[in-house]
């Protein structure tokens, strides 16, 4: 038979992949732990957790074992007028944890459906209290998925451009850069004023797509002590930074003013099943608590809940709170700290920034940062000869590995990660 990565070049479309230019994809037949394995035999460290989705290692017994007892007990079931037990427990333990007053959980598919999910929220939240609230404020830089709802609240970009002029308008704010802090402030201000703006969408503390960029706690907190001044809703995409990735818990949790709905996805379920999650407060699902009919959210999926997506969330959530995990985390931000402080005024790197287990590097090639950098595919043909998968930003390369990855691993990293800066 041939090879797996010859079937897959006639039958399969990869995302985000130019199919002329990169026909090859590589087989996986296996993955345990933090590597992934071809059909080859050669194991790769999955340092990006295989797009940022893997929090405890692939294949985790535990969670492989919860997953094999639901299956025998009940795979799926329409989540309209029923429930089950996971669905309950997952809500039940979520809320309590999660920044805020979350009160409600609405169950969906993956990351871009709960960001569609917040926003129909947030505009019907205003229609069914009587008030003309419509307009969207987002970050420059954004990215919140890739359905067209989306897509309207994240940058303009080659994501975005063969479909801009069917996207709905959204206003958008300066992103913070250092010294521009007060301007982008100022932006929020100035649109909030005007007193019909229904929501503001933001990826706290880290924008990921937009090349792994951070900016400081203080000013995500004046965004949203704005939006409570001026009566706005606040929606927290903690999709990439939500289950310990920035540090804390929850990226929202470094801020005294909490959002009013967050949306949820990626490390949910550990890696091992797509699912989305849409949370609120009390007062949001209040407006749609009504005798009126067309006030209800008329939105769903056929595999709204899954049964076994919520039993690997719930799988999930006890590894992640356990001390362990707790350590392990902090381990791999305080080895990430010491690389980018080691490295940091080299020649070859424009900027190198660090929060949580999250590590990013924009090396210096000579052309400028985008993410399609003429370097990119150069970058990862060298780390995927060095048995890594660290898929770049064009020239800007990142760890966020799983949990479980050792400090051996680690400095194996950093070390290649050196190797490649003398090569650029």
């Amino acid at each position: 038979m041939s090879k797996l990565s010859e079937r897959d070049k006639e039958v399969i479309w990869h995302p985000y992949t130019p199919m002329k230019l990169r026909p090859d994809a590589i087989g996986i037949v296996k993955g345990d732990g933090v590597y992934l394995e071809d059909e080859q035999g050669n194991r790769y460290i999955d340092a990006i957790s295989s797009w940022w989705v893997n929090l405890h290692g692939h294949s985790h017994p535990y969670i492989a074992q919860r997953i094999s007892e639901q299956l025998l007990t009940l795979e799926h079931c329409i989540f309209a007028g029923f429930t089950h037990e996971p669905a309950v427990s997952l809500a039940e333990r979520l809320l309590p944890i999660l920044p805020g007053e979350m009160k409600k959980i609405f169950y969906s598919d993956n990351g871009s459906t709960a960001v569609e999910v917040a926003m129909k929220m947030a505009l019907q939240y205003w229609g069914n209290k009587g008030e003309n609230k419509k307009k969207l404020i987002a970050l420059e830089g954004a990215y919140h998925g890739d359905t067209f709802g989306a897509m309207s609240v994240s940058e303009r970009s080659i994501f975005t451009e063969p479909f801009n002029e069917k996207l709905f308008d959204v206003a958008f704010i300066p992103y913070p850069h250092a010294g521009s802090e007060a301007e982008s402030m100022a932006a929020l201000e100035a649109l909030l004023q005007a007193e019909d703006t229904a929501a503001f969408i933001v990826e706290p503390l880290v924008q990921g797509t937009a090349g792994m960029r951070m900016y400081d706690a203080e000013i995500l907190g004046k965004y949203f002590d704005l939006c409570k001044k001026y009566n706005a809703l606040i929606i927290a995409d903690e999709v990439m930074t939500g289950f310990g990735r920035t540090g804390t818990l929850f990226a929202c949790d470094t801020v005294s003013t909490a959002p009013d709905i967050i949306c949820l996805s990626k490390g949910l379920t550990g890696g091992t099943m797509p699912m989305g999650i849409t949370a609120t407060t009390g007062q949001v699902f209040d407006a749609f608590y009504d005798d009126d009919i067309l006030k209800t959210l008329y939105h769903g999926h056929s595999y709204t809940a899954n049964p076994i997506a919520c039993t690997a969330a719930l799988a999930s959530l006890d590894l992640l709170l356990d001390d362990a995990c707790t350590v392990a985390r902090n381990r791999i931000g305080s080895m990430h700290r010491k690389f980018a402080e080691a490295i940091k005024g080299n020649e070859k790197i424009l900027d190198v920034r660090c929060k949580g287990t999250i590590l990013a590097i924009e090396l210096n090639t000579g052309t400028p940062t985008s993410y399609n950098n003429s370097q990119r595919d150069f970058i990862y043909k060298f780390f995927i000869n060095k048995n890594m998968l660290i898929r770049p930003l064009g020239n800007i390369i990142y760890l966020i590995p799983p949990y479980c990855i050792t400090n051996e691993e680690l400095a194996y990293l950093y070390s290649t990660i050196k190797e490649l800066m003398e090569r650029i």
